[in-house]
């Protein structure tokens, strides 16, 4: 399978070392970035075709699939552009930041009929996949009640703030598909509150720092959701579940399993420090879950449905924090 990347960001360099380093019948043929720095970086690692025009990369014949990892304003035409020319597609959420742009390119990959994979990575991650098969079994029975803690070590910087869509659209957004993808029903209806408990610079850009989501499932499940810009311990990433027959948590991973005891108590390891060392392996488990589905042939584990729907969510807390009342979805 030949690919192009579109976007050798962060998170575009954390996809192309992956499929250097743990796909062998995947090759990168070719690369766009709009910056130097990142066309250097993917030339560096031996990427044979590297531009700033991504036509080159949806149109070159050999290449099967497009990864789009650039920016978030981006994304949708960058979609529309590799449908268009017949790749299949594995695309960085969300796929914009306006819910009818992102109605009208999922129309548009429809039509094309190539199949579109949106990265929501922590769906991938052992511990909270472990957890979604244990809910799937029946082992804790009727679902009554999931917790989620979001909280990030430090804020972005303002440029990358200003051009988010907002804490709820980019950081909470996971934590929305992940309440969706746990309890496999869908939100009816939404009560969020915000504040500004970080930094002046992010109230002063339209945007909040803190957060407290609470969703109610069609199947009667109650979700709660805590995001924070900041934490003083390093990156904090949980979840429980509670059902009728028991519950299950997904605790932190931390960076040793060592515990020193003394007279003073027991001190554990620290927290990792942010999401890319926390989900490093659920980003190759992710990418490996795209090219298995496109070889088989079956439906894609993470799809534009499901972006969308966690960006209705997103939409609804937002209009329930200006408006200071629950909001209704559908």
């Amino acid at each position: 399978m030949n690919i192009g990347i579109i976007g050798i960001g962060r998170i575009g360099k954390i996809h192309l070392q992956n499929c250097l380093t743990h796909f062998r019948k995947v090759k990168v043929l070719g690369a766009m970035n709009p910056s130097q720095s990142g066309r250097d970086y993917a030339a560096q690692m031996g990427v044979p075709l590297v531009t700033e025009d991504a036509t080159e990369l949806t149109s070159h014949p050999d290449i099967d699939a497009i990864l789009v990892c650039s920016a978030t304003d981006s994304h949708a035409a960058y979609v529309e552009q590799a449908a268009k020319a017949g790749k299949a597609l594995f695309c960085e959420k969300p796929l914009d930041l306006s819910l009818d742009r992102v109605r009208q390119t999922l129309a548009l990959v429809s039509d094309c009929d190539v199949p579109l994979m949106l990265a929501f990575n922590q769906r991938f991650d052992p511990s909270f996949a472990e957890a979604k098969q244990r809910i799937a079994s029946g082992d804790l029975g009727r679902i009554r009640s999931l917790r989620l803690i979001s909280r990030d070590p430090g804020p972005p910087p303002i440029a990358y703030i200003q051009r988010s869509g907002g804490m709820l659209m980019d950081m909470t957004i996971h934590d929305f598909d992940m309440a969706r993808h746990q309890l496999d029903s869908e939100v009816v209806e939404v009560y969020a509150q915000g504040a500004n408990m970080v930094s002046e610079d992010i109230k002063a850009a339209g945007d909040i720092d803190f957060a407290s989501v609470v969703l109610t499932f069609a199947n009667g499940a109650i979700a709660t959701i805590e995001n924070c810009r900041e934490t003083s311990y390093g990156y904090d990433q949980r979840m429980e579940v509670f059902g009728s027959k028991g519950m299950i948590r997904v605790e932190n991973p931390v960076k040793t399993s060592t515990l020193l005891s003394s007279s003073t108590g027991t001190l554990g390891g620290k927290n990792l420090d942010f999401f890319m060392d926390r989900y490093a392996e659920s980003y190759r488990l992710e990418l490996a879950a795209f090219f298995e589905a496109l070889a088989s042939g079956s439906p894609m584990p993470a799809t534009g449905y499901d972006g969308l729907k966690a960006m209705e969510i997103a939409e609804a807390a937002m209009r329930s924090i200006a408006e200071n009342r629950p909001v209704r979805l559908g």
